[in-house]
């Protein structure tokens, strides 16, 4: 069903300007938003009163709270409110500094927490509303190098599940979006920071690296048939990997814990001790 209204975050490229002009295309309306609106001023000039274009920084609460309110305010409601800012951080666990790590959780979890609390009132008052969030394959395993990027997505991931079970009871949806690998513009300079090497790793990132290139990655302009099919689902799923590669690779490693967890069981059900 068109004629819905959404909020996006991080709509200048990659993913979120494909579903911003999916969306707009379709006949949604859209409010826009992006640190830069440069970026997102063609919105404006294609579609005229169905966007709403808006200047936004997720790591800014107070201007979190302003461009929710105003969204909300220019339509008259909020159906769709999509987390989709964030970047990855290039360095190995150990070359990672605290400010690096600071800065990662401010733009990848503590900006789409501002965002949802932001909204979840205004979606209680309407009755209703979907909540979603952009995270990735790699909120169920970890790479090196992008560790310090994996673990956001793990604490972006708790955080939308537990935010569904407390949610639903006022008619408000969630789902997590797990994209694998596509060719956007994630890899761009725009959206990586890098950590400052230590030469240990040098060979080992080289290596890495050269395993990432050579990775098949898929079409962003054919995710958008995907993504209205949960926004218009009357049972939407909690989680949806995004493209071919993610089952398989989560089937292995949930296969691999399950194994180990198993293989220690005994030592793990004598350490329960006698009840008390």
């Amino acid at each position: 069903m068109a004629g819905k209204i959404w909020f996006i975050t991080g709509a200048s490229r990659g993913f979120g300007r494909v579903w911003t002009e999916a969306a707009l295309q379709r006949g949604d309306k859209v409010a826009a938003t992006a640190r830069k609106l440069s970026s997102i001023a063609d919105f404006k000039d294609k579609y005229g009163e169905n966007v709403l274009t808006l200047e936004l920084d997720v790591t800014n609460p107070e201007q979190v709270k302003k461009a929710v309110s105003q969204a909300h305010s220019h339509f008259g409601r909020l159906d769709i409110v999509l987390n989709n800012a964030g970047y990855s951080l290039v360095g190995t666990i150990e070359e990672a500094s605290a400010e690096d790590m600071q800065a990662l959780y401010d733009t990848n979890v503590f900006g789409p927490l501002a965002v949802i609390k932001a909204a979840l009132p205004l979606l209680r008052a309407q009755g209703g509303g979907h909540i979603l969030g952009t995270s990735s394959g790699l909120g169920h395993l970890a790479m090196p190098v992008i560790g310090n990027y994996c673990s956001s997505k793990w604490a972006f991931e708790a955080l939308h599940e537990s935010l569904s079970k407390e949610v639903s009871q006022f008619g408000i949806k969630v789902t997590i979006l797990e994209p694998g690998a596509y060719a956007t513009e994630f890899g761009s300079q725009d959206s990586l920071k890098f950590a400052a090497g230590l030469d240990i790793y040098d060979d080992f990132k080289q290596q890495f690296f050269g395993q990432l290139r050579g990775m098949e990655r898929g079409n962003p302009d054919a995710t958008p048939a995907a993504l209205f099919k949960i926004v218009d689902a009357e049972n939407p799923p909690l989680r949806f990997n995004l493209g071919s590669h993610n089952l398989p690779d989560v089937r292995a490693a949930y296969a691999e814990r399950i194994a180990t967890w198993e293989a220690w069981n005994d030592i793990s059900v004598a350490a329960q001790g006698e009840s008390k």
